[in-house]
């Protein structure tokens, strides 16, 4: 069983930054996935960033690529993602998320997700 935590969501002016930290426990890690979803009310949850464990190979979502990085850090077992230059349609709840797969292209959709966070706010105001 894997547990995963995010903190670090809040409240934002547009153009400002704001880091997330998502907290792994529950299993070593050697090759998996992890990534970062975020879901707007009335819209379906979204694929925004992905990272393997392994090699820290990195994917993103276009409209979150050149503002946002996704980063691990395997000693602390920790994932981080840092948001810059925020927008008001980057307000959502943020999920961190497991796949056990570690081979292959990064998968995008909350389907092949195995184990989720239980999510943080960001809001960003106009």
């Amino acid at each position: 069983q894997v547990q995963l935590v995010e903190s670090g969501g809040g409240l934002v002016q547009a153009g400002g930054s704001l880091r997330l930290t998502c907290a792994a426990s529950g299993r070593a890690f050697s090759t998996e996935t992890m990534l970062w979803f975020r879901q707007a009310p009335g819209k379906a949850r979204e694929f925004v960033a992905g990272i393997r464990w392994s090699e820290a190979s990195t994917h993103y979502a276009d409209s979150v690529k050149g503002r946002f990085t996704i980063s691990r850090d395997s000693a602390k077992n920790t994932v981080d993602l840092q948001m810059n230059s925020l927008k008001p349609e980057d307000t959502a709840v943020y999920y961190c998320a497991f796949d056990t797969r570690g081979w292959g292209p990064i998968r995008t959709t909350p389907g092949t997700v195995d184990y989720w966070g239980q999510g943080t706010q960001v809001t960003v105001s106009s």
